[in-house]
């Protein structure tokens, strides 16, 4: 086989092997799924399946989060996104997800359900066919750290608003422009929030 980027690995994956295995067990993986790898929404979230409705042209979005490399635990991980595509997101890790999920072959609690026995055995079998998945782990990332942090300044009377550095407010609280501000007595002083 020839060798393949992440998206077509996991694109064959599912068409060569899971879409058969889905439906020897029952269950029918949708046509419009694309699957890729990608930053979660959740920094906890190893995988994650957008519903159709997300989607402009109705797809299913899977996304393997990057810090995950080993091919086992790439498809483990793209066949429990194929079971919330299959039976919808709406169904959440409930019954109806259960009984999918079960009947594919992961077992464990439903939110991060994984390939037993059996699937494991499959799973190392479509591997040792198709070969490893194309990736190395995406290590944290060596980002600088965002230095200044806007914050939100609310006049207490009025509403007022205004946004400016922790660096400023220490130096002086902002003041409120509304000369109505200081006939009720107002001390000047604002209430902070992160926005």
């Amino acid at each position: 086989m020839q060798a393949l980027n992440r998206e077509a690995y996991l694109n064959y994956i599912t068409d060569t092997y899971a879409r058969t295995h889905f439906k020897a067990k029952g269950y029918t993986i949708p046509d419009r799924v694309r699957m890729s790898c990608g930053q979660t929404s959740t920094k906890k979230a190893i995988g994650e399946c957008w519903s159709s409705e997300a989607s402009e042209d109705k797809h299913c979005e899977i996304f393997i989060a990057p810090r995950l490399s080993k091919s086992f635990d790439v498809i483990d991980t793209l066949i429990h996104e194929l079971c919330h595509a299959t039976v919808g997101n709406k169904a959440g890790h409930g019954a109806i997800f259960k009984k999918c999920a079960n009947a594919v072959g992961l077992e464990g609690k439903m939110t991060s359900a994984g390939a037993g026995a059996e699937l494991k055995a499959i799973i190392e079998n479509w591997i040792a066919e198709a070969g490893e998945y194309p990736h190395a782990t995406l290590l944290s990332s060596n980002r600088k750290k965002q230095g200044t942090r806007m914050l939100k300044c609310v006049c207490s009377h009025c509403g007022y608003q205004v946004y400016t550095s922790k660096k400023w407010i220490e130096l002086a609280k902002p003041t409120c422009p509304d000369a109505d501000c200081e006939a009720f007595g107002w001390d000047m002083s604002v209430n902070l929030t992160d926005d």
